[in-house]
């Protein structure tokens, strides 16, 4: 029997357990579990009658590791889906370790006190899950996850090897609101605000927060302007891509939101040093969070489209070549079919698809593993059947 355990319960955890109940012969029967049981309680109610997925909700605070081992022991699942907030990585793959389950995430850990993220706390559960005969998959998202995938998928069957690669994400969809983020405010923030950094033969190169801007012609959405970040499959892909010279990532940004941004920063309202309010310690990043709209209200607003992938530049059988795969989702039809928007969309389907894939046994490689690892075509195929078909171009505009 299919049995999941789902901790979260906002967008993109919407998005999944949608997803999951589509695929009823996989997830039989799944669990939501969230800090708010109400809001398990609602994403339940939405799907009574429309599946044939057994649904049931818990409460559960996913920072108390030996509650939510006990949930997990209690419950049994074949694996538990991670769609908290990256500062609970840790704690979720501590219970799971305890409980003798599968584990997959869609972000990589980063600590609540520091805006930094890297692989390296989760990478550390290797040995342990390896010697469990467990299985814990990282980063099954859109970026990181698929973008990742495209990348085993371009080495399997394009290249022999692969020298550059330029991981492009653009969202062009309006919402309204003079500023608002598309998913959590906090972790959306302190990710555009860090310094940027990019791989280049065999080292990290730092940059100044938005220091590197490029303009590109995406398919379907037109120009746009996109600036460089650090993002962690970086760091993954430059460990599994033989040949690999350098990989950047780019996102772009609106003028009007890094004005805003700008402002704010200026302000201090970004930063996460707490500061003493009215005798109360309060974090600026938490109360600007607070204040701003929540990403889950977004979906009846937003308009446009999102095109996410990765273009590739390597050698095939001696000779040069280059290979352009990405989605192009739809935030309207991503509503229509969900009530989320498609950044919520694009990460929640392969959210889905990387935990369908470990329950029905598919995937199994024991020990902690970004997606690439394992083979991509299977995966590629769920992301046509589940909503977000890929597609390829042999002659792309570069960026250089």
């Amino acid at each position: 029997m299919g049995r999941a355990l789902i901790i979260g319960a906002g967008g993109v955890a919407n998005v999944a357990i949608r997803k999951c109940c589509q695929n009823s012969e996989v997830f039989e029967e799944i669990m939501i579990a969230s800090r708010t049981k109400a809001k398990c309680d609602a994403i339940q109610g939405a799907m009574e009658g429309k599946t044939k997925t057994k649904i049931e909700t818990a409460e559960i605070d996913a920072d108390d590791v030996l509650r939510l081992t006990k949930l997990i022991q209690d419950y049994n699942p074949g694996v538990v889906l991670n769609l908290a907030l990256p500062y609970q990585d840790l704690h979720i793959m501590d219970a799971c370790l305890a409980a003798g389950v599968p584990y997959v995430d869609t972000a990589n850990y980063e600590p609540e006190d520091t805006a930094h993220f890297e692989y390296s706390w989760q990478w550390a559960y290797n040995d342990r899950y390896r010697e469990a005969g467990l299985t814990a998959l990282l980063g099954s998202g859109f970026d990181p996850g698929v973008t990742s995938v495209f990348a085993a998928y371009a080495l399997k069957h394009e290249f022999d090897e692969i020298n550059y690669i330029d991981i492009l994400d653009c969202n062009a969809g309006d919402h309204g609101y003079p500023f608002a983020t598309n998913f959590n405010p906090e972790i959306n923030i302190r990710e555009v605000s860090a310094k940027g950094s990019f791989w280049e033969d065999g080292r990290w190169v730092e940059t100044e927060p938005l220091e590197i801007k490029r303009v590109y012609n995406f398919p379907e959405i037109g120009q746009k302007d996109m600036y460089l970040l650090h993002h962690e499959e970086i760091e993954s892909l430059a460990l599994h891509m033989p040949g690999i010279k350098r990989i950047r990532f780019f996102m772009t940004f609106g003028e009007s939101y890094l004005t805003h941004l700008r402002c704010l920063e200026n302000v201090g309202m970004t930063s996460i040093k707490p500061i003493l309010f009215e005798g109360k310690e309060i974090v600026p990043l938490q109360f600007l969070k607070a204040v701003l709209p929540d990403p889950a209200s977004l979906g009846p607003r937003t308009k446009g489209k999102t095109n996410i992938g990765c273009i590739f530049r390597g050698k095939k059988d001696g000779k040069e070549k280059t290979y352009y795969l990405y989605n192009v989702c739809d935030h309207q039809e991503c509503f229509k079919e969900t009530g989320s928007q498609a950044v919520a969309y694009t990460t929640g389907v392969p959210a889905m698809i990387g935990a369908s894939l470990i329950l029905n046994g598919t995937w199994k490689l024991y020990g902690t593993h970004t997606i690439e690892e394992f083979d991509p075509d299977p995966f590629m195929e769920e992301l046509n059947r589940f909503g977000l078909p890929w597609q390829e171009s042999h002659a792309p505009e570069l960026v250089d």
